[in-house]
């Protein structure tokens, strides 16, 4: 990782004063003892990166599973951005509940916008995003810690990493919870036609092929 992107990335963060950072590099053992410290139940919610095609109906969703949860003893986590999921971090914190974010330390380089709506920010080592290592069926640290630091798992769409991720809860035996969601269709086409690829016949993601069409837990 370039050392100047990074502490620029950090210098942001800091003097932008939204948000406390548990931790610049932490390990999977580090954030885990963190949530646990915590001694809430965590509801983690995972789906898109980028924009959803209805954000409305998105976020719909995120209230009525809220609504099942109390504030005072519950933590609502995701990957800590702004955009797609991330879009739910200010619905949450208008309900009264504590935020959190597990983020590879890949968007302090490349300084991922992170929401001003998350309480807590996890930033742990990581060489990609998350999903899985590569000639490996194992999942990287960013994508094990979502899973491993979570009681409830509700993922609203969400592409290949989403699905991994899921699985690995399921062979957990963690409670997960799927919805089927489209990510946007015109910025989907744009980078369709970009790469020179035919258009999509679906626009939902990778977990929908497992999770699809459940809306219940599995």
């Amino acid at each position: 990782m370039n050392f100047f992107q990074y502490q620029l990335g950090r210098m942001k963060l800091v003097m932008r004063g939204k948000n406390k950072i548990m931790g610049w590099n932490m390990t999977l053992d580090e954030v885990q003892a963190f949530f646990a410290s915590q001694h809430k139940t965590v509801l983690t919610f995972f789906g898109y990166s980028k924009n959803y095609e209805n954000e409305k109906e998105m976020l719909e969703i995120v209230k009525n599973v809220l609504s099942k949860y109390k504030p005072e003893t519950t933590l609502v986590n995701i990957g800590g951005t702004n955009g797609g999921m991330g879009s739910a971090y200010p619905l949450a914190k208008s309900l009264g509940f504590t935020t959190t974010g597990i983020t590879s330390t890949r968007g302090i380089k490349y300084k991922v916008q992170i929401s001003e709506a998350v309480d807590y920010v996890c930033f742990i080592k990581d060489a990609q995003w998350g999903g899985k290592l590569p000639s490996s069926n194992e999942l990287s640290p960013t994508s094990k810690a979502m899973v491993l630091c979570s009681d409830v798992l509700v993922s609203i769409g969400g592409g290949k990493i989403t699905r991994d991720e899921l699985l690995y809860g399921k062979e957990l035996g963690k409670s997960v919870e799927f919805y089927s969601a489209e990510h946007e269709h015109q910025s989907t086409n744009a980078h369709s036609r970009k790469m020179d690829l035919p258009t999509p016949e679906s626009f939902l993601g990778d977990a929908d092929e497992i999770f699809g069409n459940t809306h219940k837990k599995n």
